[in-house]
């Protein structure tokens, strides 16, 4: 889940009420909606635009279209040449990217606020205008190919992660890695980018999110000269396929060349719905804090520091998404000790939080961190429009986030015990090790891309 503002205990750290007058919105003719968060600090602006199209939207067959697409979305129009998109960032002295994710694709720029009006042109010239290019797609499905080698083939923790992912989601998309299957990557052609690109990427399915030193009038003028004119269309009719109840454990090995054996263990988890009815997403999220949120967290301090059976471990959950949530936990085992050491040792300190449940004084501690973390966020224009932009991404609203939070703190240390109970059980779970097998010799390529 991703809380990144809290307006009560905000205003009760003594800031003004004027820093939330805003954000504010418009929803132009064709559908797109506009929403802006004005924020004079800097001399700057953010433009995100945000298309409610991910790799959970693709079909068997054709894993990663939705990424290759943002890839090609930067190979220019008729009024734009192929990288010349980047080119025209970078003169305004701005920076920009794009990323994919299971549930949305979005574009950014950051740049001087009075380069805004030409950042707006750009993106909605390429929201309805984009060449797909058969040559420029055969380079380009290329370098996504090579991304793919450097980011999990060559990788053995993103192996594991992708191949224990699979294992436990059978029936819904999010079993497939967002970046694609590499057979399906070495059969798609421009076409299936084309068709990916006329179907989803229409104002009606796009929202813009623009922060930073700007008048929201001005913005919302600006807008409607530039997007205003795209039209809209009927979207295809969405029809995920629901992920059918595990009824016990599943285990996935992989082995792969490293130094060191990794382990992740997954449960099935519920992803916040209704912000005013549902409980446990919070509470799971706060359990999160507890023990993982900070230096002196339980697994840190335990099995780190304490136990030394482990050289990390991290608990996470995922609960804002589109699709079902997810509970995380991975980590490393120490020098001498084996995996299936490291998780029991795991199981063990889950087993204390069901049993016994947290101390209020830990409960304290982390309402503190997730405070302190909601703070240092807001000094980040971009920071604001990523709040914003994933919180209406996952179908909540931006405006209901300081709600989100508030709920946050009402979490009690009964709640927590009462969710590791009913979703940290063996039915729900999935474990994947890394068994490493002896390294070749070979130059391992770095596990980053050059641009995405």
């Amino acid at each position: 889940m991703r809380f990144k503002s809290l307006l009560p205990v905000l205003l009760a750290c003594g800031l003004s009420t004027a820093a939330f007058a805003n954000p504010y919105e418009t929803t132009l003719k064709n559908g797109l909606r506009v929403i802006v968060k004005e924020d004079r600090r800097a001399p700057t602006a953010v433009q995100m635009v945000w298309y409610r199209i991910g790799s959970m939207d693709e079909v068997d067959g054709a894993s990663g279209v939705a990424h290759v697409l943002e890839h090609m979305m930067f190979k220019g129009t008729p009024a734009v040449g192929p990288g010349e998109f980047n080119r025209r960032v970078a003169a305004a002295g701005g920076r920009d990217n794009a990323f994919t994710s299971r549930d949305y694709t979005a574009y950014f720029q950051q740049v001087p606020k009075e380069k805004l009006p030409e950042m707006m042109q750009l993106e909605a010239d390429r929201m309805r205008h984009l060449n797909v290019d058969a040559k420029e797609f055969e380079q380009e499905i290329k370098v996504v190919m090579e991304e793919r080698r450097m980011r999990t083939d060559d990788n053995p923790q993103a192996k594991l992660f992708e191949q224990m992912n699979a294992t436990a989601f059978q029936a819904h998309p999010y079993r497939r890695p967002i970046i694609g299957w590499m057979d399906d990557l070495e059969k798609m052609s421009a076409a299936d980018a084309k068709a990916w690109y006329d179907t989803w990427y229409v104002p009606n399915n796009a929202y813009v999110v623009i922060t930073g030193d700007v008048d929201h009038q001005a913005v919302f003028a600006l807008a409607d000269k530039y997007y205003g004119g795209l039209e809209g269309r009927p979207l295809p009719a969405r029809r995920a396929t629901a992920e059918p109840a595990q009824e016990g454990t599943r285990r996935v090995v992989v082995k792969a060349p490293a130094e060191l054996p990794s382990l992740i263990m997954g449960w099935k988890a519920p992803a916040l719905r209704d912000i005013e009815q549902d409980s446990e997403p919070y509470a799971l999220e706060m359990l999160a804090a507890v023990l993982d949120g900070h230096d002196a967290a339980r697994f840190n301090k335990k099995l780190v520091r304490e136990d030394k059976v482990a050289l990390s471990v991290d608990f996470g959950y995922d609960g804002t998404a589109r699709g079902p949530g997810m509970i995380y936990v991975s980590g490393t085992p120490a020098e001498g000790r084996t995996v299936a050491e490291l998780e029991a040792a795991i199981r063990a300190e889950l087993a204390r939080v069901q049993q016994e449940g947290v101390s209020e004084a830990e409960l304290k501690r982390a309402r503190a961190q997730l405070v302190a973390s909601q703070v240092y966020k807001l000094d980040s224009m971009f920071g604001q429009a990523m709040e914003i932009g994933q919180t209406e991404a996952a179908g909540l609203p931006y405006t209901k986030i300081a709600r989100m939070l508030e709920k946050l703190q009402q979490v009690g240390a009964a709640d927590l015990q009462v969710a590791a109970r009913k979703y940290l059980t063996d039915d729900g779970l999935t474990v994947g090790v890394l068994d490493p097998q002896p390294l070749d010799g070979k130059p391992r390529r770095p596990a980053v891309a050059t641009r995405h």
